[in-house]
């Protein structure tokens, strides 16, 4: 399979999108035929093997590297934000270990504090079904008494902690499931 080459347009109404969790860019690529006249500014990732193809894809844009170590008022503005944070713990084939500290899936929280610092009109995170089902750690859900408490514990899922983030700092957020 040929490698894609995303060719940036360089127009006054060019859309600027941000890419965390990069990987191969697919993400990206798929906002890139979604919406017209869209321009990826930089990327976030620090797998090798991901990181040449981030390389080839978007020459143009520079790779902001581990996501826990931005400073995010040095990072230029963008449009829409986009990431996969890592499925690890989300997945059926994984351990379940849900989007907590510590877990890889956790890493959610750097997004969020990239989404609070550069207010991007259009935030996307994608992620793996087993998400839905997947338990999840919140500030808001932390001890027993509040409003995710069920009769086996919290019920807070990963959707409902990702929705929940985003509504926090004053976005109007909703998910969708999307098949492959």
């Amino acid at each position: 399979m040929r490698s894609q080459r995303h060719t940036p347009t360089r127009s006054m109404n060019t859309i600027k999108v941000g890419s965390l969790f990069s990987g191969y860019g697919g993400l990206d690529l798929a906002v890139h035929m979604a919406i017209p006249d869209t321009r990826t500014v930089w990327v976030s990732d620090v797998e090798p093997g991901p990181n040449k193809i981030l390389a080839e894809r978007f020459p143009d844009a520079p790779n902001l590297g581990d996501i826990t170590t931005i400073d995010w008022d040095q990072v230029e503005p963008v449009d829409i934000l986009v990431g996969g944070s890592p499925c690890q713990d989300l997945s059926a084939a994984g351990q379940r270990a849900g989007m907590r500290p510590g877990t890889r899936s956790g890493l959610w929280e750097s997004m969020m504090h990239a989404v609070d610092a550069l207010r991007p009109k259009l935030v996307i995170w994608e992620n793996v079904y087993g998400a839905l089902s997947a338990h999840a750690f919140s500030l808001m859900e932390s001890s027993e008494g509040h409003l995710g408490d069920g009769p086996g514990g919290p019920v807070l899922r990963a959707p409902g902690r990702v929705l929940g983030d985003l509504a926090s700092i004053g976005y109007d957020a909703k998910w969708q499931v999307v098949r492959a």
